[in-house]
């Protein structure tokens, strides 16, 4: 078993208002040289916090969060490592990390199914 560390990815549609649902999981493993997020925007959801809710935009910034991992945008002479402390810093904006937490596990991609299925189907 080896460490690994993730964060879940929560949508705001109305910052002001400070209310999230889940919409996927970052998981960073060193030792795998791993980094990968997993998104799943529930629309019903979304829309029961804001009605108006550009959903469009938040799947394109979600799609944003898959390419940063992948190494693409500013993110292309980052580290894994960085990339991940990147996307887990503070922000105030539609889509935010929550707190980073650490687990042990011997297959981090298969890690990564189990956390979206547990924390935010």
């Amino acid at each position: 078993m080896i460490p690994y560390e993730y964060a879940v990815i929560q949508a705001m549609p109305r910052v002001e208002r400070g209310e999230l649902i889940n919409v996927g999981v970052l998981l960073y493993c060193q030792r795998h040289d791993f980094l990968s997020a997993r998104t799943h925007l529930d629309e019903s959801r979304l829309r029961s916090l804001d009605p108006s809710a550009d959903v469009a935009a938040i799947r394109a910034a979600l799609d944003a969060w898959d390419r940063t991992c992948a190494g693409g945008g500013a993110a292309e002479h980052m580290r894994l490592g960085e990339r991940f402390r990147w996307l887990v810093a503070p922000r105030s904006t539609i889509l935010r990390a929550g707190p980073v937490h650490m687990g042990l596990t011997a297959d981090p991609k298969a890690e990564l199914t189990r956390l979206v299925e547990l924390l935010v189907r």
